[in-house]
Formats: C-alpha cells, structure tokens, sequence
C-alpha cells in the first residue's frame, strides 16, 4: 500500500439485523494519520459500523478494506494479524476491576507477545506514562477517577502499538475537562505517533475540536448525507438535518 492509499477504506456498505436494514450504500476512505468522526443522531447505526470495522460483527453486504486488505474476506489468521494492529477504547473503557491498572494494561501484551515479566512491566509504564497515569500501575479502576479509567483503557488499546485506534463515545460520562483532555490526547497520539484515529460520538465540542473529517449517517435515509470537515459542514452544509445537528437545533 502507497502513503496515498487510504488506512480504511469502506465499499458499499449494508448493516443489517435481520431483514432490518439500518444502512445502505455506505462508501468512504480514511486517510492514514487522520482523525475521522462518525456521527449522526440516536439510532442511525453509529456503533453498529464501528462493530463491522473492529471486526464484531459481520456486515451483510459490502467490503472492508485495511490497508489494502479486504477485512472480512481474510482467513483467521489474516484477519486475526489486522486485529492486532488496530486498538478499541470502549465507552465504559472496559477494564477489569479485579486487576491493578496494570495487569489490565498486560493483558493483550501477554497474549500476543512472548515477553519476560520485567519487558512487559516497561511496556506497561510506558504506556501509562502517555496518557499521564504514570505511577498508578498498581491502582485498581475503582480507586481512580471516571477519566482517568478512560485514559488507563487507552493505554491498553495502545499496547502492542496499533497504528489505527477506534474510540466509541470516549466522551460519555465524563465532566468538560475530562473531556477536554482526552481529546487533546487524541491529538497528541495523532501528530506524535501518525495514528489514524476513528471516533464514534455525537459530542460537538469533541467533533469540532479534533476532527480532521466526518461523516453523517441519516436514520431515516439509512444511508451517508453529507462528509467533510464538521465545522465547515455546520456552516456550509445544504443539508438541513446536518446543520441543526451541528448546531444544536439552531439554523
């Protein structure tokens, strides 16, 4: 794959449960080292794509290109290979509250990488440190604070060193300057690392702070009505629906 080729890209797309179509016709690229929104309003089928991209569920129709790769067509070991590469931060971050925010962060490190207790144990602290929990290896998720369990579930989407991380709602639940500072981190992953970051989320301080582009997936259409950059959509946009998401109502 060139540097001009995009990290993802998605080819006429359908998602389904059943004979229940929630969208069709779905197209578009992501550009490696970018950060990409996928929003639209309740219902419209946002986490159910990010499903079909980390690999959860099945699309009905369409492809799913990684790095060139058609996703779903791989065998398992291909498709388990593009896996690795990619990491998730879940809404809840999904750590498990009987392990230290360390042990948590070693769980992909020592499924996937023959590694000595004290290689994984750096790795782990390093980890940490990026996302400003160094020193709280030994903590456990019930001892720290809403974002900061957010940013201990980044640093183990962040292990094996994905070149692609997923975030689905990374805003939920948190207070504006929580918040704030995870998108910030976002930025940072993006510009010092390259990472091409996906985001699922309906927050729009986050959509108009970190992203690079978008797309707006239409409930009732069932399909993508308007791409681009979310600030010049929320001005420029002909579409009605768009502008008073982006504008809280207001056109």
């Amino acid at each position: 794959m060139s540097s001009s080729d995009p990290k993802i890209s998605v080819r006429n797309l359908e998602m389904a449960y059943g004979s229940f179509v929630i969208q069709r016709d779905l197209s578009f690229d992501i550009p490696e080292g970018e950060v990409f929104i996928i929003m639209g309003g309740s219902g419209c089928g946002k986490s159910t794509l990010l499903r079909h991209l980390i690999g959860l569920k099945e699309p009905s129709k369409g492809e799913i290109f990684i790095r060139g790769e058609n996703f779903w067509a791989a065998n398992p070991k291909q498709k388990a290979n593009i896996m690795k590469s990619m990491g998730v931060l879940y809404q809840s971050g999904a750590l498990w509250s009987s392990m230290t925010l360390a042990e948590n962060v070693a769980i992909p490190l020592n499924r996937n990488k023959k590694l000595s207790k004290n290689e994984v144990n750096e790795i782990v602290s390093l980890k940490l440190a990026l996302v400003g929990l160094a020193g709280y290896e030994k903590f456990y998720p019930s001892e720290i604070s809403g974002g900061m369990r957010k940013r201990a579930g980044l640093a183990r989407a962040m292990a094996l060193d994905p070149d692609i991380l997923f975030f689905d709602e990374p805003s939920a639940g948190l207070d504006p300057i929580s918040s704030k500072r995870l998108d910030e981190l976002i930025l940072e992953l993006r510009d010092s690392l390259n990472t091409t970051v996906v985001v699922v989320t309906h927050e729009l301080q986050s959509i108009f702070d970190i992203a690079d582009n978008s797309i707006f997936l239409d409930s009732e259409e069932r399909t993508i009505t308007e791409r681009g950059n979310p600030s010049e959509m929320a001005k420029f946009s002909s579409n009605k629906k768009v502008r008073e998401f982006l504008n809280r109502g207001e056109v």
